[in-house]
């Protein structure tokens, strides 16, 4: 089964720099790298990886499925002792830009940070990706926590 609009357009590996701040901590900037990746069924793999000053920082993978349309849900884990399960929308834009937002409630194991919920955006436009993660957590209201913009790399050639 072919992948079809909308998650065919994020297909690729998305690099770029962000922001990252929360009421608890230090604002930081980071490198950020986004890869979604065809798996011959109607859901991307998504595997996203940060550096700070060259030093890996954060990674998560998870899958992206539309159901319908207009529907996107997502499956994500984090290493930090987070699963992210949550559901949302995606449209295009009268400009043609992707919009797809999420909206997930989040498991913590017991010695994990607590985290009550995740909010994503993404808008597609071209080979532009701007992502946002907000987040709900460790007593704090829902606030924006990263933020990146990225450009699609060129496929390598190599498989």
């Amino acid at each position: 089964m072919a992948l079809e609009p909308p998650l065919a357009r994020l297909v690729g590996t998305w690099r770029g720099d962000g922001t990252g701040c929360y009421p608890t901590i230090t604002d930081f900037s980071y490198t950020d790298e986004i890869t979604f990746t065809d798996t011959g069924k109607p859901f991307v793999h998504f595997v996203q990886r940060t550096w700070i000053e060259g030093q890996p920082r954060h990674t998560e993978t998870g899958y992206w499925r539309t159901p319908t349309a207009d529907a996107v849900e997502v499956v994500i884990a984090l290493p930090t002792g987070q699963a992210e399960r949550g559901s949302g929308t995606c449209r295009t834009d009268a400009a043609g830009v992707l919009v797809i937002e999420t909206d997930s409630s989040v498991q913590n194991t017991p010695t994990a940070k607590q985290v009550d919920r995740i909010v994503r955006r993404l808008r597609v436009d071209g080979d532009h990706l701007h992502y946002e993660v907000s987040m709900e957590a460790v007593g704090q209201s829902l606030a924006l926590h990263l933020s990146s913009d990225l450009t699609r790399q060129p496929l390598s050639g190599v498989d």
